[in-house]
C-alpha cells in the first residue's frame, strides 16, 4: 500500500459509513433537503414570483411551482446573465455550465458555491466508497486519467462559463493534481483526434491506475494506445490499471470489446453526473443499480413517463415511487433549478436502499406506431442476442421506417456496427426482434397484428459511427450516439456507411 492510499484509507471508511447512513435514511434526507431549498429560495426573485413564503409542504410546492424545461427558466437565466443577483438562488452563480440543447440552442445551467460540492464531492465519494468496500485503493498511488472537456472558460455576464467536465477540472484539489492526467494544456485541445494523440503521448509511459471517460471514447483511447505501443492488451502496458470509471451511457454494449482490449475484466464504477446535478453513483460491486444521491442538495421528483407531456402530470416524491416504473426525472436544487425536467428517464430496482437504472431520454424513443420503445429495451434486446451469438457490438442506433422505399409494411431499422458480424445476419436479426417482442408488449401487438414487419438490420462499415459523429462536429468529449430516434434524421445521415 502506497503513502497516499494509506493516508486516505480512514477518510474513505468514514465516507463509506456516511453513504450507508444516507442510503438507509434517504426519505428523511430528501425531506431535509426540501425544507432547506424552500427556505433559501424564499429570498430569490423566483421564490417571490412563486410565493415560496406560503409553501409549507410538498403538496403546496407542486401547486405553486410547475414543471418546466430550460425554456421555462430562460427568462430568469437571462436576468442572471445581465448581472442581476438573487434570481434563482441567493447571490450569483459561481459558474455557468454550457450545454447544447435541441430546442433551446446553447443552455447556461447555473452552478453555485452551494451546488459545487454536489458535483465534485459526489465523484470523490463514489471512488472512496469503492476503496472502502473493496479494499482496492491502489489507484490513488499512481496516475489517473479523466477524459474531459476543455477547462478553458469564457465569461458570460461576468460568470466563468464552460462545459461541466472542464469546470470540474478547476475544482480538483492539490493532493489529486499530482496524480491527474492529461495535462491542462492537453485538456484544452478542442479537436478530439489531436487531443487523443496528445493524451496517448502523455500516458504511454505512465503508471496508469484509473481511467475515466465515456466508453466509446475510452475504446478509441485503448485502440490508439495499442497501435502506438505495439502491445496486444492495455494490461501489458498498464499492469497496475484496476478501476474504470464511466457515466453517460450504458456500459454493457461496450463491455466485451473494452475488456478484450484491456485483456481482463477490471472493476468499474458507474456514475450519473449531469450539468444539472450529480444524480447517483454505483455503491456496490455486487448489487444492480445506482444509489440515488439523496442528501446532496437536490430534491428529486418523479413523473410516470407517459404523463410527462400532460398539463398536470402526477408528481411523486421519493417515498412514493414504485419499482420497475419508468419515470421522467425532475430536480430542484441549490443552484436554483426548480421543477426542472432534465430529460432523463429512470426506473428503480430497489427501495432499500433506493437504487435506479437510467433507462433513456424523454426525447429518445420510438413511438411512430404507439409502441413507445425506450433505450433500455433496445439495449437489452441487442445484448441478449449478442451474448448468445458470442459477438461484440461496437455501436448501434434505431429509427422507424414508416414508408419503406421497397414497399410493404413499415418496420424498425437497426443500424449496427459489429466488431465481427454474425455468420447468419438474418437469424441474428430475427433473434433481436424476438427479444424486442419480449421487452415491449406494444411492439409485440404491432408485430402480431401485422402493423409492423420484424425489424430490419443494416450492418455498418468499420468506424461508421465515429465518422458520422465527426461529420456532426461531435467526435469525442461527452458526446454520444442516441440509441433511438423517432424520426429519420440520423438514419438518413448514416446511409453512406451501410454495408450494401
Amino acid at each position: 500500500m502506497g503513502f497516499k492510499s494509506l493516508l486516505i484509507k480512514p477518510f474513505a471508511k468514514k465516507i463509506a459509513n456516511d453513504i450507508r447512513r444516507m442510503a438507509n435514511n434517504a426519505v428523511a434526507a430528501q425531506e431535509r433537503v426540501f425544507t432547506h431549498l424552500i427556505e433559501k429560495g424564499r429570498h430569490t426573485a423566483f421564490g417571490k414570483d412563486h410565493d415560496f413564503k406560503a409553501i409549507t409542504s410538498y403538496e403546496a410546492f407542486k401547486d405553486k411551482t410547475p414543471i418546466r424545461d430550460y425554456e421555462g427558466l430562460k427568462s430568469y437565466i437571462e436576468r442572471i446573465k445581465h448581472g442581476e443577483a438573487d434570481v434563482l438562488w441567493p447571490g450569483k452563480p459561481k459558474y455557468f455550465a454550457k450545454t447544447s440543447g435541441t430546442t433551446s440552442g446553447v443552455k447556461y445551467i447555473p452552478l453555485t458555491k452551494d451546488s459545487m460540492p454536489n458535483h465534485f464531492d459526489s465523484a470523490r465519494n463514489a471512488l472512496f466508497n469503492y476503496y472502502a468496500r473493496t479494499g482496492n485503493g491502489s489507484f490513488l498511488d499512481g496516475k489517473m486519467i479523466f477524459l474531459s472537456g476543455s477547462p478553458e472558460l469564457d465569461e458570460v455576464g461576468g460568470i466563468p462559463t464552460g462545459r461541466l467536465s472542464g469546470i470540474v477540472n478547476h475544482e480538483v484539489p492539490a493532493w489529486l493534481r499530482t496524480n491527474q492526467l492529461p495535462s491542462y494544456a492537453t485538456n484544452c485541445i478542442e479537436e478530439w483526434e489531436e487531443k487523443l494523440e496528445r493524451v496517448v503521448d502523455e500516458t504511454l509511459q505512465a503508471d496508469m491506475r484509473l481511467i475515466s471517460g465515456i466508453p466509446p471514447w475510452v475504446q478509441m483511447y485503448y485502440e490508439r494506445l495499442l497501435e502506438r505501443s505495439g502491445k496486444k492488451t492495455v494490461r501489458e502496458l498498464f499492469p497496475n490499471y484496476s478501476v474504470f470509471v464511466y457515466g453517460g451511457v450504458n456500459f454493457e454494449p461496450y463491455r466485451d470489446k473494452l475488456e478484450e482490449l484491456v485483456g481482463r475484466r477490471i472493476d468499474s464504477v458507474e456514475t450519473y453526473p449531469a450539468s444539472e446535478g450529480f444524480i447517483a453513483f454505483q455503491d456496490s460491486q455486487e448489487e444492480k443499480g445506482l444509489l440515488l444521491n439523496a442528501d446532496s442538495g437536490i430534491f428529486f421528483e418523479f413523473i410516470p413517463v407517459e404523463e410527462i407531456h400532460q398539463d398536470n402530470p402526477t408528481r411523486l416524491s421519493l417515498k412514493e415511487v414504485e419499482l420497475g416504473v419508468n419515470y421522467a426525472l425532475i430536480i430542484n436544487n441549490n443552484a436554483g433549478l426548480w421543477g426542472y425536467n432534465i430529460g432523463d428517464t429512470v426506473s428503480f430496482v430497489s427501495k432499500a436502499p433506493y437504487r435506479l437504472l437510467v433507462t433513456g431520454r424523454v426525447k429518445h424513443f420510438i413511438s411512430a406506431f404507439g409502441e413507445h420503445v425506450i433505450g433500455k429495451e433496445v439495449e437489452e434486446a441487442m445484448l441478449a442476442a449478442a451474448k448468445r451469438h458470442n459477438i461484440k457490438i461496437v455501436e448501434f442506433t434505431v429509427a422507424p421506417q414508416v414508408s419503406p422505399p421497397e414497399g410493404g409494411l413499415p418496420y424498425h431499422e437497426w443500424f449496427v456496427e459489429f466488431d465481427e458480424a454474425p455468420r447468419n445476419l438474418e437469424a441474428f436479426a430475427a433473434e433481436v426482434d424476438q427479444e424486442m417482442v419480449k421487452q415491449n408488449i406494444y411492439y409485440e401487438d404491432l408485430i402480431t397484428g401485422n402493423i409492423l414487419r420484424p425489424l430490419v438490420l443494416r450492418p455498418m462499415k468499420p468506424d461508421a459511427f465515429r465518422e458520422y459523429m465527426k461529420t456532426q462536429g461531435k467526435l469525442g468529449g461527452q458526446n454520444k450516439v442516441p440509441r433511438l430516434s423517432n424520426d429519420r434524421k440520423i438514419a438518413e445521415a448514416l446511409q453512406g456507411w451501410v454495408v450494401l
